[in-house]
């Protein structure tokens, strides 16, 4: 039998997690299908069509699933998954919303946020905030599965020809409305996929002292990312979040500055390529796990660190 992948997309576009998605089911079977609901998706239809692992695609186009309400999405899932050994989608807000309802449908025990595949019904999970690592084995006739992005490489985006097929939708139990959204827009990078993620943590002591982490961020292309506590201090909105409960980074750069390095908080980031920490404490545990670290006093680091930027005249794109 097939694999079936739920796209995530804002009805023009495919986001990027289902191409971490969809590479990470290419290591549980070849035969991957892809479903897209929305409305007038045709042309995620065809960007997910042009991946050269995908076989087939779904396209479920109706005003329901507009959206991406869960309430709606659910019952289109647990229609289709007779025809599927495995249902997966990314372990991300959109996938942590519906996973759980077409798992508990199917009667079926979720794997949750899985880091790598050893075969088709076994996985590699975090656990106790990334400090260990659970192997998984599934004895469920379906397995529904939520990928870490991150921790899968992008599939390619071009040389395929998968067929698409129209679907028809299924009835919804109006039991949810969508009101309206709310999106904070920036010109920098998506934090969850940005090649360099600079930090503040508590240290920075307040939100308007976050411009000197923006300056560097404009400086570097990078992401703006926040502890917890710093999110908690009402520094920054909890978009920019980075931990446990917040978003998990991988970058090629990851810079805290002012993050002591609380254990929920490393667990969003320890995987990143190179880390560097700025800190005032040289007994923080931020320099742990740093490849790079000054113990300096961020006031003085963060201008000088500027200065020197503006030196070079580099903007990396």
């Amino acid at each position: 039998m097939s694999v079936l992948v739920i796209a995530e997309h804002d009805n023009s576009k495919l986001k990027t997690f289902s191409l971490n998605a969809i590479n990470a089911t290419s290591k549980i079977d070849s035969d991957i299908h892809v479903l897209v609901a929305g409305t007038k998706c045709e042309n995620v239809c065809k960007e997910v069509a042009a991946v050269p692992l995908v076989k087939k695609v779904l396209q479920s186009d109706s005003a329901n699933y507009e959206n991406n309400l869960a309430e709606n999405l659910t019952p289109l899932v647990v229609k289709l998954a007779d025809k599927y050994t495995h249902i997966i989608a990314s372990a991300n807000t959109f996938g942590k919303n519906f996973m759980p309802r077409v798992a508990a449908l199917l009667d079926t025990s979720q794997v949750s946020d899985i880091i790598k595949v050893n075969s088709p019904d076994t996985f590699i999970r975090p656990i106790y905030a990334g400090n260990a690592f659970a192997t998984v084995k599934s004895n469920d006739k379906k397995k529904c599965i939520t990928i870490r992005p991150t921790s899968f490489d992008p599939a390619p985006t071009s040389g395929g020809s998968a067929q698409i097929e129209k679907i028809e939708s299924v009835s919804i139990p109006n039991i949810s409305k969508f009101i309206k959204r709310e999106e904070t827009k920036s010109e920098r990078p998506e934090l969850g996929t940005a090649r360099v993620v600079i930090s503040g943590g508590r240290g920075m002591q307040s939100g308007e002292n976050f411009k000197l982490i923006n300056a560097i961020a404009d400086k570097l292309n990078a992401a703006v990312g926040a502890s917890r506590a710093a999110v908690d201090a009402g520094y920054i909105s909890n978009d920019h979040q980075v931990g446990q409960t917040g978003k998990v980074v991988v970058p090629d750069l990851y810079i805290a500055v002012g993050i002591s390095g609380a254990i929920q908080h490393l667990a969003g980031m320890k995987e990143s390529k190179v880390i560097v920490a700025i800190n005032k404490d040289g007994e923080a545990p931020i320099f742990s796990i740093a490849d790079y670290g000054l113990e300096a006093d961020l006031f003085t680091a963060l201008p000088e660190f500027l200065a020197e930027l503006n030196k070079l005249n580099t903007i990396q794109k």
